[in-house]
């Protein structure tokens, strides 16, 4: 668990230092990938899966 951790969050700030530079490419999606199949296996998942939920009622509420 403490390896897949540290990983998420090499890649974590890997992919904020790209985003913030403005260079991105199909390897940094490769690499984005990596970094949700890794935060996938922590225990931050539960929470990332609450919010996407409830990103998902909300915009579900929304109507144009």
């Amino acid at each position: 668990m403490l390896m897949s951790m540290s990983a998420v969050l090499l890649l974590g700030l890997l992919i904020w230092f790209l985003l913030r530079i403005r260079y991105l490419r199909w390897a940094d999606a490769l690499l984005c990938g990596t970094c949700g199949f890794l935060l996938a296996r922590t225990v931050a998942a539960p929470v990332v899966q609450a919010l996407l939920d409830g990103v998902n009622g909300f915009l579900s509420q929304l109507r144009f």
